[in-house]
C-alpha cells in the first residue's frame, strides 16, 4: 500500500462503492475459486461500513448465469460452470456485509452472451449518472477478469476510478500484474501493492 492510499476511505458527495462479484463460486471451495479470494471480504467490509456511514451509494455486481451459459466449458466456453443463478455458488460470500440498500447488478444473464464488466448491458453507467456519481471505488473478484473489465469500463464512461488497495485478487499473478498495468494505463488510480 502506498502512503497516499487511505486504509479507510473518506467518501464525499459524488462517490460510490462498487463491489464486483464477491460470490461463493469465486472463493475457496467454489466452482471457480480465485486464490485467496475470500481475503477481500474483510477489506471490503471496512469500505462498506465507511460508505454506510457517509450515506454513499453501494453497488454489488454478480454473475447470474443460466445453466447453459456460453462461457461454460460444456458450451465450448473458457470456464467451468459457475454462478448459476439461484444456486448456492451464485450467492454473495456469507461474510460480505452488504447494506440493505445496496443496488444489485446481475450480469451474464443471457445464455448466448458473456459479460465481464458490471457495466455490460446493465444500465449501470446511466444509473450512476442519475445519482450524480462522479468517482467510483472498486474492489472484488477477480482482479484479472471482471474487476479488470469493470475498471476499464468505468474509465471509458468517464468516472474517476480507483482500485481499492488490497480488495482484489487475481486468478493468475502474471495476468493480475498485466491487468493492474492496463487499468492504470486507462486512467484508473491503481495502488502499487493491490492484491
Amino acid at each position: 500500500m502506498t502512503a497516499q492510499q487511505p486504509q479507510i476511505p473518506l467518501f464525499v458527495p459524488g462517490d460510490a462503492l462498487l463491489v464486483v462479484d464477491v460470490q461463493r463460486d469465486f472463493c475457496p471451495g467454489g466452482a471457480l475459486p480465485v486464490p485467496d479470494g475470500d481475503a477481500v471480504v474483510p477489506v471490503l467490509n471496512r469500505w462498506l461500513a465507511a460508505a454506510e456511514e457517509a450515506a454513499a451509494p453501494v453497488v454489488a455486481s454478480r454473475d447470474w448465469h443460466p445453466a447453459d451459459h456460453c462461457s461454460f466449458e460444456e458450451q465450448g466456453g473458457e470456464w467451468p460452470a459457475h454462478c448459476v443463478r439461484e444456486s448456492p455458488g451464485a450467492a454473495f460470500h456469507p461474510d460480505l456485509a452488504l447494506p440493505a440498500h445496496a443496488v444489485i447488478v446481475s450480469k451474464g444473464t443471457e445464455s448466448d452472451r458473456d459479460a465481464y464488466s458490471a457495466f455490460d448491458g446493465t444500465g449501470l453507467a446511466d444509473d450512476l449518472r442519475r445519482g450524480n456519481v462522479k468517482r467510483l471505488w472498486i474492489g472484488g473478484l477477480a482482479q484479472d477478469v471482471c474487476v479488470h473489465a469493470t475498471v476499464l469500463a468505468a474509465c471509458e464512461h468517464g468516472f474517476t476510478t480507483h482500485l481499492i488497495p488490497g480488495a482484489s485478487r487475481p486468478i493468475s499473478q502474471e495476468r493480475g500484474q498485466a491487468a493492474l498495468r492496463e487499468m492504470a494505463g486507462a486512467g484508473a488510480v491503481v495502488p502499487d501493492a493491490a492484491g
